[in-house]
């Protein structure tokens, strides 16, 4: 004859295997990965002691104010991120958890991953030299821009870095600089044709900006609603989808007058 229980052994027997199963979740690795703000690097200035942007075969000019290209930092592919890191990555406003394969391609190792990432840094910095000596009417038969940004890999300074050449070679066009002496940040990939678009991270990438004095944020066209949502009231957020329309704006806004798109 089988005894019954009595409700707090019953309860009792229940709840152990759900604690033995938290209790495994809480340590074992889980396929996330987690990023927060990274450091920003001033395009017009230095990286690890050397220029961001070296022109030769063209006179350049002085510049003032900053572009500063941002970043985020996430796990690495290889990193364990357990259960207390998601979950205070979920309640921190300055990190963001995401499945891992949305991060890093299913499968690869923090060398495969940093190879992949100077591949398109590489392509990222040819077609933001020839956005920009496209937009000069310039020819890079004549003029070479070497771009370095130290150990950030991908894609996403790309419109920092033509932005960086324009005012470089040409400032506002007029004897200016394209900053007006402000701390402009912003992202954004370019293509050959001068097309800006989306990199991912947006919400991060304000928060650095905005902690290393950026007073305006260059924000591709598909993001703004992620850049509204944690930018402060101060900073003034242009959105962005051409170079074109990006040096519009900021002359525009330099000069005080004409439109300026914001988010």
């Amino acid at each position: 004859m089988l005894n019954r229980l009595s409700r707090p052994v019953a309860i009792a027997a229940c709840a152990a295997p759900v604690v033995a199963l938290l209790a495994v979740a809480g340590f074992a690795p889980l396929p996330f990965s987690v990023a927060q703000p990274g450091p920003t690097t001033n395009v017009l200035g230095k990286s690890d002691g050397k220029p961001v942007i070296d022109i030769s075969g063209a006179p350049t000019r002085p510049t003032d104010g900053k572009l500063r290209a941002v970043t985020i930092v996430a796990t690495g592919p290889d990193a364990s991120v357990h259960l207390s890191d998601v979950l205070d990555g979920w309640f921190a406003e300055n990190r963001a958890v995401m499945p891992r394969d949305a991060v890093y391609p299913s499968g690869d190792s923090t060398k495969e991953v940093e190879q992949h990432n100077q591949q398109e840094m590489k392509g990222s910095q040819d077609a933001a030299t020839e956005a920009a000596l496209s937009y000069l009417g310039k020819s890079s038969k004549d003029i070479k821009v070497d771009l370095q940004l130290g150990d950030v890999g991908g894609p996403s300074a790309g419109l920092l870095f033509s932005l960086g050449i324009i005012d470089m070679l040409d400032g506002d066009g007029s004897g200016g600089d394209l900053t007006g002496g402000k701390s402009i940040a912003g992202t954004g990939t370019i293509d050959a044709e001068g097309k800006v678009g989306p990199v991912g991270g947006v919400s991060l990438k304000v928060q650095a900006a905005d902690r290393d004095g950026a007073t305006v944020f260059l924000v591709p066209k598909a993001e703004c609603s992620d850049a509204k949502a944690s930018a402060p009231k101060s900073m003034k957020l242009i959105s962005v989808s051409t170079l074109k329309g990006t040096m519009t704006a900021l002359t525009n806004m330099e000069k005080g007058s004409g439109t300026v798109p914001e988010c």
